[in-house]
């Protein structure tokens, strides 16, 4: 198809686009680019103005106006919420004169997850898409624009398009096909077995522990996790990135994507955490507490991650960024990826080089812990 048959243009809304068509191209299996999650960020006031992501996704049409791809896009004012750290640059970029913000974010906002960036209905609009991207931020005088946590089946289209590969580590657990957490024990060491079983037995002590999903997740409940999220929020981030509203919505139109599991003791909620259910994983992504209960964190976000990863035949549990402590709990070192377009030629190169070492940085790393799995030797 020539490229004059496509049209490629900015919205200043993902819920400008139908959501039908969005939806085709986006595909069911992860929830983060879902048309759902991304206006229900916009609706809810957690990204917009204010907040340093001002929506602006880019799609591409052909000459009878047909959705053929997209990119979820934000003009970015700050480097908050995206988990792939470009302080640094920022810094070195206005040191020299430049001015690295605004910046071109391609991404699920506030979600360090692994998933589809170039929504598109054949690998072949993926070129004149970010060539689109590209030639925005040219036009504009942005220093750049970057895709974060993106799929390892996309990584080659950035890269034939010139952008650069960055590489960091994060862990996940594989279910091995797995018929329940007692299995999954059964492949650990004897030392960590019993590690894992004495975690669970003091987590779960004078705690009851109820899992909701769907309709079963009603107010009283938001409310209680919307106290946790805030504690945990005002601890790592200073201010939460999700407004109240946004759990609301999360509840009414994702229910059934939803895994929230909420920890009483005498009655009273003190701590949850909330998963996102996925086609073939399941996503850790909040937590909070009113009370410091040991292991506790241990239980809700991983452990119980795990059982419900297995009961429901999903493949692995992506717990969120950082965490070296999720390594003797099973979860294994796996490489993430984020996509790179610097407009600067001088600075391109500067960023290539410090990339193409940091890489190697990692791989020594990535090396270092899968050496030091708790898996039975030979599992």
């Amino acid at each position: 198809m020539a490229d004059a048959e496509l049209r490629a243009q900015i919205v200043g809304s993902v819920g400008d686009v139908a959501k039908a068509d969005w939806d085709r191209l986006a595909g069911a299996d992860n929830p983060f680019v879902s048309h759902d999650f991304l206006t229900i960020l916009e609706e809810s006031g957690s990204v917009g103005p204010g907040t340093g992501w001002q929506s602006a996704a880019m799609v591409l049409r052909d000459g009878e106006d047909a959705l053929l791809g997209a990119v979820p896009g934000y003009l970015k004012g700050h480097s908050q919420g995206e988990y792939v750290f470009d302080h640094a640059w920022a810094d070195a970029y206005e040191r020299a004169g430049g001015a690295y913000y605004p910046k071109y974010q391609i991404s699920a906002p506030f979600t360090p997850a692994t998933g589809p960036r170039l929504l598109v209905q054949d690998d072949a609009y993926a070129a004149p898409l970010l060539q689109a991207v590209m030639q925005l931020t040219a036009n504009n005088g942005w220093s750049g624009a970057h895709a974060t946590f993106v799929e390892p089946q996309q990584t080659s289209l950035f890269e034939q398009s010139g952008w650069l590969k960055r590489e960091d580590i994060q862990f996940h657990w594989s279910n091995r096909d797995y018929a329940n957490f007692d299995d999954f024990l059964g492949s650990l060491t004897s030392r960590k077995r019993k590690d894992l079983r004495k975690e669970r037995r003091a987590a779960n002590g004078r705690i009851t522990i109820e899992q909701l999903s769907g309709d079963d997740i009603k107010p009283e409940h938001w409310d209680a996790f919307w106290l946790f999220y805030q504690d945990t929020g005002a601890r790592k981030w200073g201010t939460p990135y999700l407004t109240r509203e946004a759990f609301d919505l999360f509840g009414e139109r994702m229910g059934d994507k939803l895994l929230l599991l909420l920890a009483f003791e005498e009655g009273l909620p003190i701590a949850g955490a909330l998963n996102f259910i996925g086609g073939d994983a399941l996503y850790g992504r909040y937590w909070g507490c009113l009370a410091d209960k040991p292991f506790l964190h241990f239980e809700l976000c991983y452990y119980r991650a795990i059982d419900a990863a297995i009961e429901r035949g999903l493949k692995r549990v992506e717990a969120g960024a950082q965490g070296g402590h999720k390594l003797a709990r099973g979860y294994e070192p796996v490489t993430t990826t984020s996509m790179h377009w610097i407009t600067d030629l001088g600075f391109r190169e500067a960023v290539a080089d410090f990339l193409e070492a940091e890489r190697r940085g990692v791989a020594i790393d990535r090396d270092y812990l899968s050496r030091r799995m708790p898996f039975r030797r030979g599992d």
